[in-house]
């Protein structure tokens, strides 16, 4: 029986349509979570961790050579300094946490780029923790370096050979897991999606990006930035780096979908852009879906945001107009890969390049006085072999 629940909803995008079987473990989740957030013990446990162990704050970087080529400054807030290269840690790190307060010692999960499973394992390694990660074949093939990094930790990694073989399907394999052993076992889903509490829970997690941005931005700039950009798939470093300037009006959110090999293809990752309400992993938002209303296989160079489907309360801010939502094509994401690289010795994600990418096609559109916050989601180093030997085979 499919149950939609009435809580945990942004405007009309979230609840919970999940099995029967789930709603008391997302009802216990969703009172520990908020017992915990409650709890001063356990946020210390939390933020000191983050403190030593991730190495927050993460800096906010200058990046001199980029701003000149967009023609503003733009400061770069640098999660791929963190430990593991990506903000993934800040929630996977809340939730083994979380985990263990329920008495939970198996831990299971999805990844795409891998970057999400590489924060699983690296949690669950760190407090002794089972761990399970579910992954696409095809992601396992482009990111193999995240592969031995989750198996080095003691991570079980399992392909997933159905379906598109990529993020979607490591997710669904992953709730079946759940499904099946949830008096055992926690769930850390690694993005803003899914059913509540999910998405607000890793929000908040992750909402530490933004907090430090805007103490940052104010501290070195002076005031807060005309623009925060950052790219989306399932959308937790978007809503991480957001959250803080939701309430700032004069501040544009923008949000950077995979446009794939066009949007006028069918090979693209644009929820948001081309895609329209619908019921995905638990919670209602926008997706990919064919004249049929069946979900539509997403398509994008880079494992991260190659998933067909967004969280709710991007959903949300799209349709209030809140958040801006663009794309960018595999192409542009390429150029940009390289841009940044070469411009300022910072080596960005393939999921960053894209909104990288969105910044270089601005120039001349910014006021003189603006500036614009730009989230680094990870670093590239698990997308160099990907990106050599596409650029091999171009040659």
């Amino acid at each position: 029986m499919i149950i939609p629940e009435s809580s945990g909803r942004f405007g009309a995008f979230g609840g919970r349509y999940v099995p029967e079987t789930l709603i008391p473990a997302l009802d216990e989740l969703e009172r520990a979570f908020d017992e915990a957030m409650a709890d001063a013990a356990f946020v210390k446990t939390y933020t000191d961790l983050l403190r030593d162990y991730v190495g927050r704050p993460s800096p906010l970087s200058d990046a001199p050579r980029f701003s000149e080529r967009v023609g503003v400054p733009v400061y770069l807030k640098r999660e791929d300094l963190n430990h593991t290269g990506a903000h993934k840690i800040n929630n996977a790190i809340g939730q083994a946490l979380l985990a263990m307060r329920m008495g939970k010692r198996r831990i299971i999960a999805e990844t795409g780029a891998g970057q999400h499973g590489v924060a699983t394992a690296t949690a669950c390694a760190r407090f002794g923790l089972e761990c399970i990660v579910y992954m696409g074949e095809i992601d396992m093939e482009r990111q193999e370096l995240n592969v031995f990094r989750m198996r080095l930790m003691g991570a079980t990694v399992i392909p997933v050979r159905a379906g598109t073989r990529t993020l979607k399907d490591a997710t669904s394999e992953a709730i079946r897991d759940w499904v099946t052993n949830v008096d055992t076992t926690h769930y850390i889903i690694g993005s803003v999606v899914g059913p509540a509490p999910y998405p607000r829970m890793v929000r908040d997690l992750q909402s530490v990006i933004g907090r430090e941005a805007r103490e940052q931005m104010l501290d070195r700039v002076g005031k807060l930035p005309s623009a925060v950009v950052a790219c989306v798939g399932g959308g937790s470093n978007a809503m991480g780096i957001f959250h803080a300037f939701v309430n700032d009006p004069a501040v544009r959110l923008i949000g950077v979908e995979a446009a794939g090999e066009g949007l006028m293809t069918d090979r693209h990752s644009a929820s948001l852009s081309r895609g329209r309400p619908g019921v995905l992993h638990g919670a209602l938002s926008y997706l990919l879906q064919d004249v049929n209303g069946q979900v539509h296989p997403a398509h994008s160079i880079s494992a991260g945001l190659d998933y067909p489907g967004v969280g709710p309360e991007h959903s949300f801010l799209h349709d209030t107009k809140r958040a801006e939502y663009v794309a960018v094509t595999d192409a542009e994401a390429l150029e940009a890969f390289s841009v940044l690289s070469r411009l300022e010795g910072v080596i960005p994600a393939l999921e960053t390049s894209h909104a990288i990418a969105w910044l270089l096609g601005t120039v001349g559109t910014w006021a003189s006085d603006a500036t614009v916050l730009l989230c680094v989601s990870g670093r590239g180093d698990k997308d160099v072999a990907q990106v050599r030997a596409m650029q091999s085979q171009s040659n």
